[in-house]
């Protein structure tokens, strides 16, 4: 429904509000609760109360309008985890600037296009990236570089931009907009890995709805301390992590990046009661000793109660959910069990569908096809920004959001992850799941991570090749690695689900929040 379809005199949720409405009300009730903490591994921790950021807040706005930076203009934030990517990003919408957060690990031709297909007029970057943009995003105004690259200093001093300091203008002058809920936000470019990046554009109150029911679904409340490893520039950890605990006036604690030698000394320093993680992340805390006393109560990932990681004591709740929904849309349950392995129910906030590829409905234990009703510019993303053939493709004749995800029903209404569409392989006329094989391997003793792509095969159409990182690396595998995964193979699988090759690396090319770029293994099968 769009909203010039909306019925008159329809009060929503966050009628006469904005993202610059939500700090200023936390700074007011918590101004001297720390808001975030920046944790950098080379230097000490500082810490930043509501007050403090709301006051920095308003000076960077006042100084980005000074520098010409007019509501409705597109500004890119291409920084790692920093507290001025957090600065960089409210002052921009407090303006009503459009904030732009692009992948630090975009390559120059992915920036140019960034920057030229939304139109940006200005960056604020890191020394790192300050070159990379210089050279590539030639329409900008301006450039500002932080000091730093993500808590460490430069080896070297950009040659390109101005200081980000230099920005800052006095914080009584912040910019005063009317408030609309529904005035452009921020834009993030989804990974596309069969197509150019889409820009998916979310309003204030896609935001302000990220915050409310994200810290809902995670139970997370004013006393509770989130540690925060994953980017900033992407959903999760923006609207899942730092956005809810803005929402219920709690504590962020920010570190550059995951890193498993360093996240217990974090958790433990300050606190640290909940987490959003990934299996990736968790699989390498395993080969860490796990202290007694660490306060986290819940964390959030890919599935709920995945057995391997119950050493953590720690209740783990799945979850599902897209930069176009902006919470989960499915998740499990807080104060409930869940079926392991699952990524929890339909969220009461949205309507699911799972279908079969004619439309019919998918029965219990059989996979089909994901799809999502919510109100575009509320619960759903307002639209890809510039491709309005895009936008009305993604949605089918009933107004669901078509997400390309398969998911499998369970049992009282649990769903379990199957593959994206795309990540289906086709063998000799038989639907495989990647996920599926990925399943069995990564269980197998001595198997850090499992990749499951499919190869060309002139007989077959495709075929499943797995790349594996082995634990400790590929020089310490253990020398029968290979054949136990091709018994567990054989002994859990049908014979045409079996990998017909086996690869063994270090480290495997990455997109979004470390999940593996399967589009570069299939590339190094070619």
């Amino acid at each position: 429904m769009t909203n010039s379809q909306a019925a008159p005199g329809i009060v929503g949720p966050f009628a006469g509000l904005d993202v610059p409405w939500l700090l200023r009300m936390r700074a007011e009730v918590r101004r001297d609760h720390p808001f975030l903490i920046w944790a950098p591994f080379e230097a000490p921790a500082c810490k930043w109360t509501y007050g403090e950021f709301h006051e920095r807040v308003g000076a960077l706005a006042a100084g980005l309008a000074k520098r010409g930076v007019r509501p409705g203009e597109y500004v890119l934030i291409h920084l790692d985890n920093c507290i001025e990517a957090m600065l960089a990003w409210f002052a921009c919408v407090e303006l009503g600037a459009v904030a732009v957060t692009t992948n630090t690990r975009s390559a120059a031709a992915e920036m140019e296009y960034f920057a030229g297909h939304c139109g940006a007029v200005a960056a604020i970057t890191q020394p790192a990236y300050a070159e990379l943009l210089a050279a590539n995003c030639r329409e900008l105004r301006w450039i500002a570089v932080i000091s730093h690259n993500a808590g460490a200093a430069p080896a070297h001093a950009a040659s390109r931009g101005d200081s980000f300091e230099s920005l800052f203008a006095d914080s009584a002058d912040r910019p005063r907009r009317a408030t609309d809920p529904l005035a452009s936000c921020s834009v993030q470019y989804t990974s596309g890995t069969t197509s150019r990046p889409k820009a998916v554009l979310w309003t204030h109150a896609n935001a302000l709805w990220g915050a409310k029911i994200n810290a809902a679904h995670e139970d997370l409340h004013a006393g509770d301390v989130h540690q925060i490893y994953l980017p900033l520039f992407h959903t999760n950890a923006l609207a899942y992590s730092m956005l809810a605990t803005l929402w219920v006036g709690a504590t962020s604690v920010i570190q550059p990046r995951f890193s498993a030698s360093r996240f217990w000394s974090v958790a433990l320093k300050h606190g640290c009661t909940w987490t959003s993680t990934i299996p990736f992340c968790m699989k390498a805390l395993l080969e860490h000793e796990i202290p007694e006393n660490h306060k986290f109560r819940l964390w959030g990932t890919a599935v709920c109660e995945p057995p391997p990681f119950a050493a953590f004591g720690v209740k783990t709740i799945g979850w599902w959910g897209m930069t176009e929904t902006i919470t989960h849309g499915i998740v499990g349950e807080v104060d409930q069990p869940n079926t392991p392995m699952s990524i929890g129910r339909a969220a009461a906030e949205y309507s699911i569908r799972i279908t079969n590829d004619d439309g019919s409905a998918t029965e219990v234990g059989d996979t089909g096809n994901l799809s999502i009703k919510g109100i575009p510019g509320l619960s759903l993303f307002k639209e890809y920004l510039h491709n309005e053939k895009a936008t009305r493709e993604s949605f089918d004749e009933h107004g669901y959001f078509l997400t390309g995800d398969r998911v499998t029903l369970l049992e009282h209404g649990f769903v379990k992850f199957g593959d994206r569409a795309k990540d289906m392989l086709k063998v000799g006329g038989e639907n495989v799941a990647a996920s599926e094989i990925e399943q069995v391997i990564a269980v197998v003793p001595g198997v850090r991570e499992a990749a499951v792509v499919a190869k060309k095969h002139p007989m077959l159409e495709e075929v499943p090749v797995v790349f594996i990182i082995p634990q400790g690396g590929v020089d310490r595998a253990p020398a029968d690695l290979h054949d136990n995964v091709m018994t567990a193979c054989r002994g859990a699988l049908a014979d045409f689900k079996v990998p017909r090759e086996i690869r063994f690396v270090d480290d495997m090319p990455r997109s979004t929040l470390e999940k593996v770029a399967k589009a570069e293994l299939r590339k190094m099968l070619e």
